[in-house]
């Protein structure tokens, strides 16, 4: 449960991908692990978002002018509508936290995120439909090279290494991730996480693969709305087919390993808060707390 957040939901990909990756910061403040971070971070989301998108975009003033007003809208819609759905799921999650959980408990509240993380995107995109067809020849020249870059980065860190130390940053990550809830680990919970990263069916190069397929789809079919002279009502009906294809791989292998990732996070997950001390659970409820009166601040802003 504790372990659950948009990075381990929601993976990176095309350029509408890349969009929701920020975006989905404002649908669950589960992702910072300082509880005062939360309400800097979401009050500077679209700044941040404006600033995050236009370092791959290069964006001229017409787009910019677009991007931080529906970004701006974006949040206030967000305040609320959906903040008081966070405040509401954190408050019971403090609740059930004392207790045990099951495998098929944690899935659901995963997919709730995702049904919140989903409300955000609907929201999201006509910007994204708009935006993407105006986007000039070296402006996806631009995108091409940083995403380059970036998958440049993403192959150090999860690709490139012996497989012990591929898996030794894997456990770093996952131990800070649950400590920033639970407190400090025992030696025994550590070796559960590695035992379960050591089981655990994902696999960086399958990832990979679907990272390039919604890059190469992205930049195909932007370019091919370039090339001719299409209808508004092709255009959209495109950029709506990208978006899709970018949240919704169309590779049935793909959708059956990311369901095999979930299902084994989920029980890992159970097992890791079925394993820890009556303290590190209330540590959790306090950290919860924590985020929990962030969001009903920013509620009221």
């Amino acid at each position: 449960m504790p372990l659950l957040n948009s990075g381990t939901l929601v993976r990176a990909g095309g350029v509408v991908r890349r969009w929701c990756a920020i975006i989905c910061l404002l649908a669950a403040g589960l992702t910072l692990t300082g509880c005062g971070a939360v309400r800097l971070a979401y009050n500077n989301a679209p700044d941040l978002t404006y600033w995050w998108l236009d370092g791959f975009l290069d964006l001229d003033s017409t787009q910019s002018v677009r991007l931080r007003s529906d970004l701006n809208a974006l949040q206030a819609w967000h305040r609320k509508e959906e903040l008081p759905a966070v405040a509401e799921m954190l408050k019971n999650l403090q609740a059930a936290s004392p207790q045990p959980v099951a495998g098929d408990q944690v899935c659901q509240l995963s997919r709730y995120l995702e049904g919140r993380f989903q409300a955000v995107l609907d929201r999201a995109t006509p910007t994204a439909i708009a935006l993407g067809p105006t986007l000039s020849n070296a402006q996806l020249d631009h995108l091409a090279r940083s995403w380059d870059k970036r998958n440049a980065e993403w192959r150090e860190e999860w690709l490139d290494g012996s497989p012990q130390e591929r898996l030794s940053r894997r456990l770093k990550t996952t131990i800070e991730r649950a400590e920033g809830f639970y407190g400090r680990l025992t030696d025994v919970q550590k070796a559960l996480i590695r035992s379960q990263l050591e089981s655990s069916p994902f696999d960086a190069a399958i990832q990979y693969k679907e990272v390039l397929r919604r890059q190469k789809d992205a930049l195909q079919t932007l370019r091919a709305l370039k090339a001719g002279a299409p209808s508004e009502i092709h255009v959209q009906a495109e950029m709506r087919a990208l978006l899709l294809r970018s949240l919704q791989s169309p590779d049935t292998t793909f959708v059956q390993y990311t369901e095999r990732v979930r299902s084994h996070f989920c029980e890992s997950a159970a097992e890791l808060h079925n394993a820890t001390s009556p303290a590190q659970r209330t540590k959790l409820q306090q950290t919860l707390q924590g985020y929990e009166n962030d969001v009903r601040a920013l509620m009221q802003r």
